[in-house]
């Protein structure tokens, strides 16, 4: 939302996100009024559309009458923001707070807002926000994690690690002065509760107004009475929502039951989402999804929210996906809408090729795949029509998901870890939780029959796209596998190079089954690029790595086979971290540890020309990519920035940003009109800490998800080749 450079306006613009990062029902609003739902996805919210911020959205909360959105966040001098839902503009800016904001709420009358910072801030604020002062505050020194205000406005409810607390407004003194006033506070009589963490908590309404629900950790459903007393409990629940009829707790095991506010009597329990495993391209009618197998494993609910005008409601679960039940009538409950996504660190994404013959195009146009630490392929089609020609047909789960392909049984790494109801993570859990699980890169033949994937322990997987089967499955490396490349079909073979960290390119003959046709080891340290170029009548293959080098081969004829033979080495100061060909086979760019690009002629070695591909002034380049017209490079920064430039005069044209972790990759679509980006997006740092780059995490208190962003280019490119003769660096 904040203005772009002049002339930039329109030249890149946020088309659409897949992903969430729901930490819990603070994350997770309706409008009341229109049942617009809201959730945050890395550095962006989605409403209606998505809204770009520099910072990770911890909270949310619409306005009672839906015309006011707040939104809290975490990083460095956190802001309390109030978003005018129509106009998508901000109206009011509120810096209390120093470390992050845990929760936000408007009151009943939209008069105030209560904002509560993490543990460290150690602060609860109440803000008449139209007046932009704070007039009533009081420190809170135990984490909080949820905010609740009663129906009648004279008071709030916070619910923490052993805090319940009652806090009173008196309208007639922070109504008449203009300082800030204390904040009065009274504790919940806990009991024998008084050891567990309270991770979410709902006044009530209607002729139970006078009462109060929270959760905890440990699946306690409790009512605290009007004198502050915990009246009664049952076991259940992980989250809460509550109206004037139910109350809806969400459980373990993809489980959300329904109960009567008014005895805590249970009601009736909703239908559980897909269960963990499920092949979603099978799912096309809803009789396949309500049949459960026998010993499924169902996500946890994390995150509810409930639509009074269409009496819907929402469900984040802890694999990242995203339920919408109609529970109008509780016996009869069905499924209106839902969405699944990555659960962990994206690491790379293909954009299938164009196939010239649409009859042998195994997935539809426009289609793009990506892999992740959660152990999946997934394949993507966001286009509204329907799919034709193809084996993949649109299911009822995912508007956007075509097919999930999981590389193992192991149905845990689909699971968010790092979140648990107590609001941090389990140090058994991390300890047994393998580190090494996931999909590291991934590469698509050109004629877009196979999908050759690489993990985190190097282990070359080959997939035959139009049956989706598994051809090869081999341990090529020691390591995790950094990139892989097939050779395209103008250079007139069919090979596949995959390098790892272990320092070594494997290069196989994809025509003969994959069969080793060399390996090459002059790197000494990690691999992080290898592409394929064809000019001068030979074929060529390029390498850069960590070791600062950048190793220019020639293809030579050898028997049935082909040998690449070292023809120029070239040494930098600096880490070369990606590396792209340019449509011509002409030029490979460079990105660099020092963020500058690095465009090296490819018959002859040298450097032809240097700039620099990030706007900033900290960080690295992570990833480069030219788009097929040529004439641009787009850039990731390690400051979470992306970047697009004019390949021949290095001129910055547009700057984008809405990743709240490093970009692992990007690919132009192949019409030019589409930057598709991933991520490792991490939500809700440890209190007190602001993550640097992924990988800087404490133990615990994160979330990990994927934002997929289009960034549509506004107007097409043109194809053509800009005349090399005017741009003398590349004589």
């Amino acid at each position: 939302l904040e203005p772009a450079p002049p002339g930039l306006e329109t030249f890149v613009t946020l088309e659409k996100v897949l992903g969430i990062t729901v930490s819990g029902g603070r994350g997770l609003a309706c409008d009341p009024r229109t049942g617009l739902v809201a959730y945050p996805a890395g550095h962006h919210l989605t409403v209606s559309s998505c809204l770009c911020f520099r910072k990770t959205i911890t909270a949310l909360a619409f306005s009672p009458d839906g015309k006011y959105l707040v939104t809290g966040e975490s990083g460095h001098m956190p802001a309390v923001r109030v978003w005018d839902v129509a106009e998508r503009t901000q109206v009011a800016e509120l810096q209390e707070h120093k470390y992050g904001v845990a929760c936000v709420a408007f009151s009943p009358s939209s008069k105030y807002i209560v904002s509560v910072g993490y543990q460290h801030d150690m602060i609860v604020n109440v803000w008449s926000w139209k007046k932009n002062i704070v007039v009533a505050a009081n420190k809170v020194s135990s984490k909080v994690t949820a905010v609740s205000f009663s129906e009648d406005c004279s008071y709030f409810v916070t619910a923490g690690n052993r805090h319940i607390k009652f806090w009173y407004l008196d309208d007639s003194k922070t109504s008449k002065v203009n300082a800030t006033v204390p904040l009065l506070g009274r504790s919940g009589l806990l009991g024998e509760l008084r050891n567990n963490f309270f991770t979410d908590v709902a006044c009530g309404r209607g002729k139970k107004a006078d009462s109060t629900f929270c959760i905890t950790s440990s699946g306690l459903l409790c009512e605290f009475n009007e004198k502050r007393l915990l009246d009664k409990w049952t076991t259940v629940a992980n989250c809460i929502s509550v109206n004037h009829d139910y109350i809806f707790c969400g459980c373990a095991d993809g489980t959300v039951r329904i109960f009567n506010p008014l005895n805590l009597h249970f009601v009736t329990t909703l239908p559980k989402p897909h269960f963990l495993g499920m092949d979603v391209a099978s799912v096309t009618e809803a009789s396949r999804l309500f049949s459960g197998m026998v010993d499924a494993k169902y996500p946890d609910t994390i995150a509810l929210t409930f639509d009074p005008t269409n009496q819907w409601l929402s469900c984040v679960y802890n694999d990242h996906s995203l339920y919408v039940w109609d529970v109008k009538d509780p016996k009869k409950v069905g499924k209106v809408y839902s969405a699944l996504y990555h659960s962990s660190c994206v690491w790379s994404v293909e954009v299938y090729p164009e196939v010239k013959d649409s009859n042998q195009s195994c997935l539809p146009p426009n289609s793009f795949i990506t892999c992740s630490s959660d152990n999946t392929i997934r394949l993507w089609n966001t286009e509204s029509s329907n799919i034709h020609g193809t084996a993949l047909h649109r299911n009822i789960l995912s508007n956007d998901l075509m097919k999930i392909i999981y590389v193992d049984d192991n149905t845990q790494a689909l699971l968010d870890t790092d979140y648990n109801s107590g609001g941090s993570a389990d140090k058994a859990d991390i300890q047994a939780l393998d580190t090494k699980v996931g999909i590291r890169t991934l590469c698509v033949s050109p004629n877009g029959e196979h999908l050759a994937s690489g993990d985190r322990i190097g282990t070359l997987r080959i997939h035959e796209l139009q049956s989706l089967r598994e051809m090869l499955k081999v341990e090529a490396h020691d390591s995790e596998i950094l990139c892989l490349e097939y050779s395209k079909s103008d250079t007139g073979l069919k090979l596949l190079a995959s390098a790892s960290r272990d320092r070594l390119i494997h290069v196989l003959d994809a025509g003969k089954e994959y069969s080793l046709q060399q390996t090459l080891d002059e790197h000494s340290s990690s691999i992080t690029a290898v592409k394929f170029a064809a000019n001068d009548g030979k074929v060529r293959m390029i390498s850069c790595g960590a070791d600062k080098s950048v190793y220019f081969r020639t293809a030579q004829k050898m028997g049935e086979g082909v040998r690449f033979t070292r023809t120029h080495h070239v040494v930098r100061k600096t880490t070369l971290y990606d590396m792209d060909v340019d449509p011509s086979w002409k030029y490979a760019a460079i990105g660099c540890q020092d963020r500058n690009i690095r465009i090296f002629n490819i018959s002859s070695g040298k450097q032809k020309k240097l700039y620099k591909g990030s706007q900033g002034e900290d960080g690295t380049l992570i990833k480069v990519q030219t788009d097929p017209s040529g004439l641009y490079i787009a850039t990731s920064c390690s400051d979470k920035n992306l970047s697009i430039f004019d390949f021949y005069s290095g001129e910055c044209v547009a700057t984008m940003y809405g990743h709240s972790e490093i970009v692992t990759g990007m690919k132009f679509s192949n019409d030019c009109k589409h930057l598709i980006s991933v991520s490792g997006d991490r939500k809700l740092p440890c209190e007190g800490m602001q993550l640097a780059s992924q990988g800087a995490l404490a133990s615990g208190c994160s979330l990990t998800t994927l934002p997929l962003l289009f960034k549509k280019l506004a107007g097409e490119f043109p194809l053509f080749r800009r005349s090399l003769c005017k741009c003398e660096w590349f004589q």
